[in-house]
């Protein structure tokens, strides 16, 4: 598999992983499941194309059509992640108060009425701007090892062939 590839992935993790201790940091509760869900800080789809686009422009060149389309789509990823996830975000809140208000308004009524309960909708869904900025940042720490381990790997590789 393509060694960029395997840096963007681990970038991944990484920011999916460190979602739990900022979490806890902020918020004093510990919620291993942050691992697995969207939104939240840093952003892991930020760090991804960050740490991709950092490790081809390393490893190509910046005059390089591999760092133009990854340095492109990666804004366009970044863009969305913070522009129309949040705002999903933000309207699914909306949704969700308006379904308690709903409930509110049916247990004060004295006509039994039946429904079933809508699943509540997941409301971290985008990224805040700083969200955003920390995964990119995470990515372009990431992209950056992740070229020079490669490079100290080809060196190494180079060394032993000459003996």
């Amino acid at each position: 598999m393509n060694k960029g590839v395997y840096v963007a992935l681990l970038s991944i993790g990484l920011a999916q992983g460190l979602k739990i201790p900022i979490h806890y940091v902020k918020e004093k509760e510990w919620r291993p499941e942050l691992f697995f869900q969207t939104g939240g800080m840093p952003s892991s789809h930020s760090a991804g194309v960050s740490s991709l686009t950092t490790y081809i422009a390393l490893q190509r060149g910046f005059p390089t059509i591999d760092f133009a389309l990854s340095l492109v789509y990666g804004l366009i990823v970044m863009y969305d992640a913070q522009g129309i996830r949040r705002q999903t975000g933000e309207l699914t809140l909306k949704v969700n108060d308006l379904g308690e208000l709903i409930d509110k308004v049916h247990h004060d009524e004295t006509v039994k009425f039946e429904q079933k309960t809508p699943k509540k909708l997941k409301e971290m869904l985008g990224h805040q701007p700083e969200e955003v900025v920390g995964g990119a940042l995470l990515g372009i720490l990431t992209g950056t090892i992740g070229h020079l381990l490669t490079k100290k790997n080809r060196k190494l590789s180079k060394f032993k062939i000459k003996f």
